[in-house]
């Protein structure tokens, strides 16, 4: 990745916590237009207003570069949109953003323009990209403050009394969702285990010993 900037336009409609995260370890990468593929896509046979969407997504996400997610070996390298895929019939999806490791997965955008994950089964992660990008802000502001953090896999998940605990609703999540207590966060993470039917792979970290202050949006 040449050209490495740094991402000084931060999206709106993200949390204070998330926008900080963005401005200060984003950074941004050339990337190509999407719309100088327009007329190709378009013979293609692929609607001129998904080719909407992936302009859309570009100019808002194009190029960049954050921390990695604890899971799915770090999510997309960077964010940048390609060719959309799909019918009228089933929806449409294109790919949010290249792997930064050889996993058997795609991480794509969904036709309701959720954020997710694609190899057996289409799995949202999350309602929308923001939703993935306050579930890193997230991820790297409870690692930096809580005491302890705890990992559990499979069956262990549902050990963890999460009816104690609130959703987190700026991650909108899905398959991955976050939870608050009175002194920690729970990040449980589905993805990889809805996607291949295989329950041992569900996971979640558990964030404790956490401050008040640190529990705010």
């Amino acid at each position: 990745m040449a050209n490495l900037n740094l991402f000084h336009d931060v999206p709106e409609g993200l949390t204070r916590r998330a926008r900080s995260f963005v401005s200060a370890h984003g950074v941004k990468v050339d990337v190509v237009p999407a719309e100088r593929h327009r007329e190709s896509w378009l013979g293609h046979g692929i609607p001129a207003a998904q080719i909407d969407r992936v302009v859309a997504f570009q100019q808002r996400w194009g190029g960049l570069v954050l921390p990695p997610s604890p899971l799915y070996d770090g999510g997309p390298r960077y964010l940048d949109p390609d060719v959309p895929e799909g019918s009228a019939d089933e929806g449409w999806w294109f790919e949010a953003g290249i792997q930064r490791t050889a996993v058997p997965f795609s991480f794509m955008i969904g036709p309701n323009d959720e954020f997710g994950i694609q190899e057996e089964r289409w799995t949202p992660l999350h309602a929308t990209i923001e939703g993935w990008v306050e579930s890193l802000a997230l991820a790297h502001h409870a690692a930096l403050w809580a005491r302890r953090i705890t990992r559990v896999s499979g069956d262990e998940v549902d050990e963890i009394p999460l009816d104690s605990y609130e959703p987190v609703p700026e991650v909108r999540g899905l398959a991955d969702t976050w939870w608050r207590g009175a002194d920690s966060l729970v990040a449980v993470h589905g993805g990889k285990a809805e996607c291949f039917s295989a329950p041992r792979w569900r996971t979640a970290l558990v964030y404790s010993g956490l401050e008040e202050w640190a529990l705010k949006p």
